[in-house]
């Protein structure tokens, strides 16, 4: 079972991530940032749909600072959706902006309604964590999903990811004798060697959302990740690796039930292929990523000590020793797609 025990640090943007950030459009000059959304006079409770607590609180602000920080939202929805262009703004609103209060760093989630269709949509602003911004990067290099985000300063700007969280997937839906199970264990598979591949962990049910697809035959299913603050930092490979978690055991025991190993070795390797074929299109990217992380610090000495260790017995490949840090570590798992 992977158990994290200690509270991660946060890493601010550093100069050369900063300069990776401006190359690739992901820096930009933004209207408000994230201690800006800190002056609300006082916060409600949000309630679900069943009456159960979010544990996130809607904050309200000033007449007077409200009508200024809603329009400033506007045009960073704009920014982050269209590129910028402001004339998208005059049929939404903002209707409200919560807090998550039992979060480490307090993000802030802005709901935007389009007035003519009361269609609805959600950002996000965070304080600017470097490990998030690798791990959102690596997202969107590695992964089949794009991600939208920003950054100015050290304030970070990031889309939401629709989909069903997976504790309530596994909770109300897991059971339905309609799912494929080998479809739904094929998708973990992948998942969880996407994760350890390139160093994403504390993917358990609570972190990802399960995306449902109908298909003109069966259901699919893609697993996605929402939180990267855990991107390159933990010491433990079992943290890496979302089949040691055990708030994922329904799913790993659907999986268990449906496939033998050898089909389990299968998806493995197609996942591995898949990742090789991405880092071969993003070449230039990825060089121009790994080389900021590298003179980045994004994790404790022991943290790093323990996973290059780790993660030589487990490949029986010394190289992960001459690691000098997580960037390090990262470019070596990442060489290991190419080995046959």
């Amino acid at each position: 079972m992977a158990i994290i025990k200690k509270k991660k640090i946060t890493y601010k943007i550093s100069a050369g991530l900063t300069q990776f950030l401006l190359r690739y459009n992901r820096y930009l000059e933004i209207p408000i940032h994230y201690k800006d959304l800190t002056r609300f006079e006082s916060a409600i409770p949000l309630y679900d749909h069943l009456g159960e607590d979010t544990l996130w609180k809607t904050v309200i602000y000033s007449h007077s600072d409200r009508e200024i920080i809603y329009l400033d939202l506007k045009k960073i929805y704009a920014i982050l959706k269209a590129s910028g262009d402001t004339s998208v703004m005059k049929h939404l609103y903002i209707e409200r902006v919560d807090i998550c209060t039992y979060g480490n760093t307090q993000p802030f989630r802005v709901r935007v309604v389009n007035k003519l269709n009361d269609n609805f949509d959600y950002f996000y602003i965070k304080q600017a964590d470097a490990s998030r911004v690798y791990g959102l990067e690596l997202e969107d290099i590695l992964s089949p999903n794009r991600i939208s985000y920003l950054v100015h300063e050290q304030t970070l700007i990031e889309e939401h990811i629709s989909g069903l969280p997976g504790d309530q997937f596994i909770k109300e839906y897991l059971d339905d004798p309609k799912i494929n199970k080998i479809r739904m264990g094929k998708e973990f598979v992948k998942f969880n060697e996407r994760c350890f591949v390139r160093l994403l962990g504390d993917m358990h049910s609570s972190n990802y959302v399960v995306v449902v697809t109908p298909d003109f035959e069966e259901t699919d299913f893609k697993l996605r990740a929402i939180d990267f603050d855990q991107q390159s930092y933990e010491g433990r490979k079992s943290i890496y690796l979302p089949q040691y978690f055990k708030q994922n055991n329904p799913i790993i025991k659907m999986g268990i039930e449906a496939m033998i190993p050898e089909t389990v070795i299968q998806y493995q390797k197609e996942e591995r292929s898949m990742m090789g074929n991405r880092l071969k299109t993003s070449e230039h990217k990825i060089s121009s990523l790994l080389r900021a992380m590298k003179a980045d610090t994004l994790s404790t000495s022991d943290n790093i000590n323990i996973l290059k260790n780790d993660l030589a017995n487990h490949y029986k490949f010394n190289t992960f020793l001459k690691c000098k840090n997580m960037g390090e570590i990262l470019e070596t798992s990442l060489s290991l797609l190419f080995i046959k």
